[in-house]
């Protein structure tokens, strides 16, 4: 089975033909079904062969299909110190972009 581990928005996933991939939000405006290629390919392995990059391996990409752009689940933040009425909530939800994954070069 031939798999890549790509380098983007600070964070390295392991992708494979045909998976749909959360990623960190992607900067620009994309419609369904456009294609995204990602050059910063950390590994590469097509079943016998395996591609380290020093830091990135050269000539290797991954092309992705848009799918979506959401917000995950909230998480709650707190700060508490008992015994002085302090108490702070916020609340946060991380930006992502899904994309389906089509070809590994």
């Amino acid at each position: 089975m031939e798999f890549a581990v790509i380098h983007t928005g600070g964070k390295q996933y392991k992708v494979a033909v045909g998976d749909v991939v959360s990623i960190e939000k992607l900067p620009g405006e994309f419609t369904f079904g456009d294609k995204i290629v990602f050059d910063t390919v950390v590994l590469l392995d097509n079943g016998k062969d395996t591609k380290i990059g020093a830091p990135y391996v050269s000539g290797a990409k991954v092309e992705a299909l848009f799918q979506e752009t959401a917000k995950g689940t909230k998480i709650l933040v707190q700060k508490y110190k008992a015994k002085s009425r302090y108490l702070k909530r916020n609340g946060h939800r991380q930006p992502f972009t899904k994309v389906k994954i089509s070809a590994i070069a």
